[in-house]
């Protein structure tokens, strides 16, 4: 099958090129120069586990292709991929503008029937509004189906390949026909292709993301209540997530979240609830703790050391808003950094693949460290911000030796409390004593 796959970011590239490794014939298209020039050249602009090596292979194979020009993109395409970003509006609305002008370019371009995909993140109603939209530019059929994506960056691959259910919003039996063939090869497992009208599938995507934000949110609380009543918090989720109607995953206190889908979604699930006179007031409650939990780790930090930092050497380890991606969008490394810093505190940061992002949204304001070891040393304390593997397991008794005054503030829970009070360190936590 040729399949166009518009906008080559984060959600798009990885259709693009999974897609292309269950062998159908894909190209991207994409209007950033510097993003196709890199694509083109074999370099991969983000960092997603094992993406490099597909997006190498499918290429070298010919199934893959990229380029800015939308006609030579969709040139005998009749499945059209739409994975343009939807960012937060000042309101908090999902901006639809590329959406709006992806599908009209589509439509206008077409000459045949054409299917819609939309693998953006869009709030309910959108796929009615493409409709709409399209009988302005063509008098082809165009079919519009809501796909949205479950994808978690770090594991994006075998999120698609491997998905725990396929979501499509369809409105005919012929786009339901396709999206089957489509994407027959991913549930031969007995994994569901779940069927419904655009709308629900909408709100599927938003559904999801809020909750498991919801789950981030009630343990950090559940972990500040544990600090004021001396409670263990690794004990509390543990009895809790035990129950099979709760579990045990996103109940891990930490710094808050962050990242590309959390926090846009999050919002824009109340903006729409806005608009049809409904306050989400779980839903904004969430929102407000994770603010305020982004704030923890240097409220800690201050505390120890007292509200001027001037003089003090802090030295961060994790940039990203998680592990195993270099994506750096409302993490919560930002927050620290301007509250360590506005308090005169010099910051110095390492992060395995964020340093690239982490300059160009920091600039010179902190300094950089090319291993984990060299932020430590000198330093006044290590706040530990984001848990990638290798930080897990540290040398203790060298941390003791190159902090100058030997402090540690774990901002993710992961390390044994007694192993690293042993090396002589001060060691706070979030919600354990």
């Amino acid at each position: 099958m040729n399949i166009s796959v518009v906008g080559a970011g984060y959600v798009g590239l990885v259709v693009g090129v999974c897609m292309a490794d269950l062998g159908h014939s894909v190209t991207c298209v994409d209007s950033d120069d510097a993003k196709i020039s890199a694509l083109l050249a074999g370099r991969v602009p983000i960092y997603e586990p094992g993406l490099d090596q597909l997006l190498e292979r499918n290429v070298r194979e010919g199934r893959l292709r990229f380029t800015r020009d939308l006609a030579a993109g969709l040139l005998h395409s009749r499945v059209v991929f739409i994975a343009v970003g939807t960012p937060s509006a000042a309101d908090g609305s999902a901006d639809l503008t590329g959406v709006f002008a992806v599908a009209g370019e589509v439509a206008a371009q077409a000459d045949g029937p054409v299917t819609l995909i939309i693998k953006s993140t869009v709030p309910v109603g959108t796929a009615d509004r493409v409709r709409a939209h399209v009988r302005g530019h063509t008098d082809n059929p165009v079919e519009v189906v809501s796909n949205p994506e479950f994808l978690k960056e770090g594991a994006a691959i075998d999120d698609f390949l491997r998905p725990d259910r396929i979501v499509c919003g369809v409105a005919s039996p012929a786009a339901q026909q396709l999206m089957e063939r489509l994407y027959a090869p991913l549930v031969r497992t007995g994994k569901p292709i779940l069927f419904m009208d655009n709308r629900s599938a909408e709100l599927c995507k938003y559904t999801a993301n809020a909750f498991l934000a919801t789950k981030i949110s009630f343990i950090n609380e559940i972990a500040a209540l544990c600090e004021l009543v001396g409670a263990d918090v690794d004990a509390v989720r543990r009895g809790a997530g035990s129950d099979s109607r709760i579990g045990p995953r996103f109940l891990f206190p930490g710094a808050g979240y962050g990242g590309s889908c959390f926090p846009k979604d999050v919002r824009a699930l109340v903006d729409t609830a806005k608009q049809h006179g409904m306050a989400m007031k779980v839903v904004l409650a969430v929102e407000d703790v994770n603010e305020r939990q982004k704030h923890r780790l240097a409220d800690m930090v201050i505390a120890r050391f007292g509200a001027d930092l001037t003089g003090k050497r802090i030295a961060l380890w994790g940039l990203a808003f998680k592990p195993e991606t270099d994506d750096m969008r409302e993490a919560p490394a930002l927050t620290v950094v301007d509250r360590l810093c506005a308090a005169g505190a010099t910051v110095i940061a390492y992060d395995p693949e964020a340093m690239h992002e982490a300059r160009r949204a920091l600039g010179d304001r902190i300094e950089y460290a090319g291993r984990a070891m060299d932020a430590v040393q000198g330093a006044d304390a290590l706040v530990l911000v984001t848990e990638w593997n290798e930080f897990r397991n540290p040398d203790f008794a060298a941390v003791a030796v190159a902090l100058r005054t030997p402090t540690v503030f774990d901002g993710r829970n992961i390390f044994i409390p007694a192993d690293v009070r042993a090396a002589g360190l001060e060691y706070r936590s979030i919600g354990r004593p």
